[in-house]
């Protein structure tokens, strides 16, 4: 997969969440509030979203790369550096 601009990862990122809770309020949200707890996203719904995020955007997330996930800033710049990362050959 071609590596991600911010838009098309927070694109992403928006599309995943709101499969997982429809009525999400993006608006609601600013870019470096916690979202999971605005969105009140449990556990599981978190675990969606990672398994969604992978899966979409060809990105591998381990469990130590949770913490990147906790803004939309922080996981739209997570997003586009792994998709730069996994288009490298060595991978």
């Amino acid at each position: 997969m071609k590596p991600l601009t911010s838009t098309e990862a927070l694109a992403v990122l928006k599309e995943s969440i709101t499969r997982i809770i429809p009525d999400a309020d993006f608006t609601q949200v600013e870019p470096d509030a916690r979202f999971r707890d605005v969105l009140e996203l449990d556990s599981l719904d978190f675990l969606n979203l990672v398994e969604l995020l992978s899966e979409r955007t060809g990105v591998r997330i381990d469990e130590e790369d949770y913490p990147e996930l906790i803004t939309l800033s922080a996981a739209t710049r997570f997003l586009v550096v792994r998709s730069k990362d996994s288009t490298s050959p060595a991978r």
